[in-house]
């Protein structure tokens, strides 16, 4: 991996976008992405991340505030002591740190970025990617009316999206599934739990099977790997581990005991590009499927799950999909858009690709601090 000299400049930005319309998880509903942006500048030259945290603690206990104060406080005071560092330097003297995946993967990604548009590459060539377009995906949140999801996933299916994950929670499982298999029994359909169920569930989860998904994700508790080992056991539908997979080793863990059979890899939530990347070239080795999770990101992170996308062993359709489902308006200068098969370019360029719009940072912040 390629070497920087030095860092110059840490600014912290939080902006709050609207969303097209809110959002249901069996957690919480989202009517707007707070997100929590880091802009790491060397030698005239600036690289941007994307924290994935949230303002509360719902769907893991990293939130903007605690990963400000990592950032601040730790992160980047180890960042400024290295010269002529590679990023695997970093994430050696990041480890010293328990915990904190999210806040350290917002720093490693600005640092790719900026290291990327360094050496004039884009960044799935830094990564060791290979480029390609990648599958799109999308997840479509609780809905309260059967005829408003039956019309959202109508959409999708026109639009040519590769796999269309539904939200479910108790109550809104087995008779929501049956009404959109009989209206759509031929898309590529999964559901995804948020860690709504317990193993007493089972006779609902097992009603699940007749429903050809290709995976439902997180069912049981957010950190739970051993009773999803019980559980995968007994259904016949992949399980997919989400929140209880923070890093290579839950990864390994749960896969050493049969938890499941794919995995969604979410890069902030594991630590950043180069953690997911160990992750998958290990289920690879395994021939375990993995795919790219999304956090309604504004179009700096969209661009790094793309970018993350490019490695081999991302065989599955991710959450990723058009800038338009989710914002009116986003805060890059490229919104991901669908070709008309429905797969995504890379955005061309160095780094990332995309660029930060500077007036539309200035309207949607509400927060800015130069940290270092």
């Amino acid at each position: 991996m390629k070497h920087l000299k030095k860092i110059d400049l840490v600014d912290m930005y939080v902006v709050r976008l609207p969303l097209v319309k809110p959002f249901e998880t069996s957690f919480s509903v989202q009517t707007h992405r707070e997100a929590l942006l880091l802009k790491i500048t060397s030698d005239g030259v600036s690289g941007w991340g994307e924290c994935v945290t949230a303002p509360d603690p719902f769907y893991c206990y990293e939130t903007n505030s605690t990963s400000s104060h990592i950032i601040k406080g730790f992160l980047i005071p180890i960042l400024m002591t290295l010269k002529n560092f590679s990023i695997e330097t970093v994430l050696q003297e990041f480890d010293r740190i328990r915990g904190h995946n999210m806040a350290k993967a917002a720093v490693e990604n600005a640092l790719l970025d900026l290291l990327a548009r360094q050496y004039e590459m884009p960044l799935f060539q830094l990564i060791g990617g290979k480029h390609q377009k990648i599958m799109s995906g999308i997840s479509i949140g609780i809905k309260d009316d059967m005829d408003n999801l039956l019309e959202s996933i109508q959409e999708a299916s026109d639009k040519k999206y590769h796999r269309i994950k539904i939200k479910i929670k108790k109550g809104k499982d087995v008779e929501v599934l049956n009404s959109v298999r009989k209206t759509f029994p031929f898309i590529r359909l999964m559901v995804d739990a948020n860690a709504e169920y317990t193993l007493e569930d089972i006779h609902i989860l097992k009603q699940l099977d007749a429903f050809d998904l290709m995976m439902i994700e997180q069912p049981l508790n957010y950190d739970d790997i051993y009773l999803h080992s019980f559980l995968q056991k007994q259904i016949d539908t992949p399980v997919c581990l989400d929140e209880s997979i923070k890093n290579l080793n839950d990864a390994k863990t749960a896969l050493s005991l049969g938890s499941c059979k794919i995995i969604n890899i979410k890069q902030g939530r594991v630590g950043g590009m180069m953690k997911s990347k160990a992750i998958q070239a290990y289920c690879t080795d395994k021939n375990i499927g993995v795919w790219s999770g999304g956090m309604l990101e504004t179009g700096i992170g969209r661009a790094f799950n793309i970018h993350l996308q490019t490695l081999p062993g991302f065989v599955l359709p991710g959450d990723t999909s058009e800038t338009s489902r989710y914002f009116t308006e986003d805060i890059v200068d490229k919104p991901v858009a669908l070709e008309p098969d429905g797969l995504i370019k890379i955005p061309e360029g160095t780094g990332t690709g995309v660029n930060v719009l500077s007036e539309k940072l200035d309207r949607f912040k509400i927060f800015y601090a130069r940290i270092m």
